[in-house]
């Protein structure tokens, strides 16, 4: 794989200015989804506001923040959706703001995602701008902004802030940064389960940078770092702050359930959560085949599955950084291959946005108008059903 410090960050001072572009086409094609939203909304006599801040996971999230862990709901089929399974760092945002403004909780989870968006989208470029270059940079950003599902990017949902930690800390590993990786990465811990993730890649870029060293003897960078205090060991220390976000709170759940360290599964079992491999995900697409309108979804989820994979191994064949495909490769193992809510897949996935860059390369090479065009289009066809995708009866 190529190597981490494949090219030189900029400066503080120049970084802000070098995204705006890509920023400013974000909040672009974001606004024109809520707009989208409000309109479909208003036309069913429904809060858009209600969906993005108050429904569904965003209503266990701003539970969490009011009340604390221990609330749960006990079905009659005897499952126990328990509020133990929202990880804790969102509930904690949404807290913070309510404390220190006179916005409500729901508020605080709709601002915290806002904020959050934006700074995944610049995160998702700072990591293409490094890999790849500026202008795959901004077409990165612009395809991750008009995803069918981008909708959530705007919701009181954990998804933006979890890719804003994960881009950063991506960021941060390729560019040498290990304390400040592994920082981000305790905190996406604290975010979703899929945190595990980012404490991959920060262990494997870690491990391969000391294999690197011992074999072919430190980088140019690497040299550079010799004449300050402790390279390896920030690198360790990184590598020892990574995991503790997620470690942290499934033993707390399993103290606090009395099941020891296994405990979170247990918690997660009655969702009807758990990892079996892909047998459920499988099973759902195969029952899809029984008859002929719903073939057509069945042959349509079987296309989207294929379109992951092809992606990742072009991404592979492209040579993406080696912290990138691990943390892309584990973020899409967990969302084909849990048992979870199958809807929810296209959400679960969001986060894997390395596997955007193929065709941000792609876009590169055709002419900036046809670029343009292409995001244009794709972005109306995303806002209008995330529109009506968000007023369904489902949760995304």
């Amino acid at each position: 794989m190529t190597d981490l410090e494949t090219r030189a960050a900029p400066s503080r001072a120049g970084a802000l200015r070098r995204a705006a572009p890509a920023l400013l086409g974000y909040a672009a094609v974001r606004a024109l989804g809520l707009v989208a939203l409000a309109l479909w909304s208003a036309a069913r006599d429904k809060s858009a506001y209600t969906l993005l801040t108050a429904r569904w996971d965003a209503l266990w999230y701003t539970r969490v923040a009011e009340l604390g862990y221990g609330y749960e709901v006990r079905l009659a089929n005897g499952d126990v959706h328990s509020n133990l399974a929202f990880f804790p760092l969102l509930p904690w945002l949404e807290r913070l703001v309510t404390a220190v403004s006179p916005l409500s909780y729901a508020d605080g989870g709709f601002l915290v995602g806002l904020v959050a968006s934006l700074a995944a989208a610049w995160g998702i470029f700072a990591v293409a701008d490094h890999v790849y270059g500026r202008r795959a940079g901004v077409c990165a950003v612009l395809l991750w902004a008009v995803l069918p599902v981008g909708i959530v990017q705007s919701m009181a949902y954990s998804e933006s802030l979890f890719t804003a930690l994960a881009a950063w800390s991506l960021y941060a590993v390729l560019t040498g940064r290990w304390v400040t990786a592994g920082t981000l990465a305790l905190l996406a811990g604290l975010t979703r389960p899929v945190g595990m993730a980012v404490v991959a890649a920060v262990w494997v870029a870690g491990i391969a940078s000391f294999a690197r060293e011992r074999h072919a003897g430190p980088s140019p960078r690497e040299r550079d770092d010799a004449d300050r205090p402790g390279p390896r060991t920030r690198r360790v220390l990184g590598m020892l702050l990574a995991p503790l976000g997620t470690a942290g709170y499934v033993l707390w759940v399993g103290h606090r359930t009395g099941k020891g360290p296994l405990g979170y599964l247990d918690v997660q079992a009655g969702w009807r959560n758990g990892f079996d491999g892909g047998y459920a995900f499988a099973r759902f697409v195969a029952e899809k085949f029984t008859s002929f309108p719903s073939a057509l979804a069945g042959a349509g989820l079987i296309a989207g599955v294929a379109s992951v994979v092809w992606l990742y191994v072009v991404g592979v064949r492209q040579r993406q950084p080696l912290p990138l495909l691990v943390y892309t490769g584990v973020v899409t193992a967990l969302a084909l291959c849990a048992s979870s809510y199958f809807g929810s897949k296209p959400r679960l996935l969001m986060p894997a946005f390395p596997l955007l860059l193929p065709l941000a390369l792609a876009l590169v090479r055709l002419r900036l108008r046809r670029s343009a065009l292409v995001i244009g289009l794709v972005a109306v066809a995303s806002a209008v059903y995330g529109a009506f995708w968000l007023n369904g009866s489902g949760p995304p």
